[in-house]
C-alpha cells in the first residue's frame, strides 16, 4: 500500500511539474521572409529575440509556389517539440496563413507589413484592392524559368525607394543585390486554407509601405481582428529592419498571450 501510495506521489509530482515546465516554457519564434529578401532581413529582430531568451527560426521560404512554400513551413512546424509563433513579411503572410492550419502547436500568427489573403484572394489581388502600390513600375523584365512561370526583381536601381526608403542608402543597396526573387505564379496563388480564421493574430506595417498599400494592411488586420495592431509612422515595406525593436516587442506580445 505505501510502495503504490509512493509511486503514485511520484508520478503526479512529475505530471504537476511538466505542467509548470509546459507553461512557463517560451515558444519557438518562426519567422518567415517574404519577395525580394532573404532570412538575413531578419537579424536585428533576432538578436533582441534571442537576448529575451527565445528560440528562433528564420526559415529558408523558396518563394516558388504558394502551396510549395506552405509546405515548407508546416514541415518545420511538424519538428519542433514546443509551442510557436509564426511571424510572416509581405509574401510570407499567406505562407504563414496556409502553413499554420492544421498545427495545433502554433499559439499566434504575427503579420509584419504582410498579405493576409481569405480564400480566393492572391497577393496580387489584395495588393490591387487599394491604391498605393506602385511596385509594378519597378519590377525587372520576368527571368523566364523552364516551369513556364517567370521570376520577378525589382530593379537595383529602384529598389531603395520602393522597397526600403527608410533603411541606409548602402544597407538598401547590398539588399537590392542579394534579394530573392519570387515567382508570378506564387504572387496569384490563392490559399487552401485561412489560419488567421481560427489563430490570433498582431499586426504591424509602416504607414509609408511602397509594395502593399497601408490602407489595404488596415483592411486585413481589422478583417482578422487583430488582437494588437502596431502602425510605425514612416516606416518603408521593411519595418522588421529600419525599426526591429518595435517589431520583436509585438512578437513577444504575441507570444506572452494568453
Amino acid at each position: 500500500m505505501k510502495l503504490t501510495k509512493l509511486v503514485t506521489g511520484i508520478a503526479l509530482s512529475i505530471a504537476a511539474a511538466a505542467s509548470s515546465w509546459a507553461g512557463t516554457t517560451k515558444p519557438t519564434i518562426v519567422l518567415v521572409h517574404g519577395a525580394f529578401a532573404d532570412s538575413s532581413s531578419w537579424n536585428g529582430v533576432t538578436q533582441i529575440l534571442e537576448s529575451d531568451g527565445y528560440t528562433v527560426i528564420a526559415a529558408a521560404n523558396p518563394l516558388r509556389s504558394l502551396k510549395g512554400d506552405a509546405q515548407s513551413i508546416d514541415d518545420l512546424l511538424q519538428s519542433l517539440k514546443s509551442p510557436a509563433v509564426l511571424v510572416g513579411h509581405s509574401y510570407g503572410g499567406a505562407v504563414i496563413s496556409n502553413a499554420a492550419y492544421d498545427q495545433v502547436n502554433v499559439k499566434a500568427l504575427v503579420y509584419v507589413a504582410a498579405f493576409a489573403p481569405d480564400m480566393g484572394e492572391s497577393a496580387i489581388a489584395l495588393s490591387g484592392m487599394f491604391p498605393g502600390s506602385t511596385l509594378g513600375p519597378t519590377l525587372a523584365p520576368p527571368v523566364a524559368l523552364s516551369s513556364g512561370a517567370n521570376d520577378l526583381y525589382i530593379q537595383q536601381d529602384k529598389f531603395h525607394n520602393q522597397f526600403a526608403a527608410d533603411v541606409p542608402s548602402a544597407d538598401a543597396k547590398l539588399m537590392a543585390v542579394a534579394q530573392r526573387p519570387v515567382t508570378d505564379a506564387a504572387l496569384n496563388e490563392v490559399p487552401t486554407e485561412v489560419a488567421w480564421r481560427k489563430i490570433p493574430s498582431w499586426w504591424v506595417y509602416g504607414d509609408a509601405d511602397k509594395n502593399i498599400p497601408p490602407q489595404a494592411m488596415k483592411f486585413m488586420a481589422e478583417r482578422a481582428k487583430s488582437r494588437e495592431t502596431l502602425v510605425i509612422e514612416g516606416g518603408s515595406h521593411v519595418v522588421m529592419i529600419s525599426h526591429p525593436e518595435e517589431v520583436a516587442r509585438l512578437i513577444e506580445s504575441a507570444a506572452n498571450a494568453n
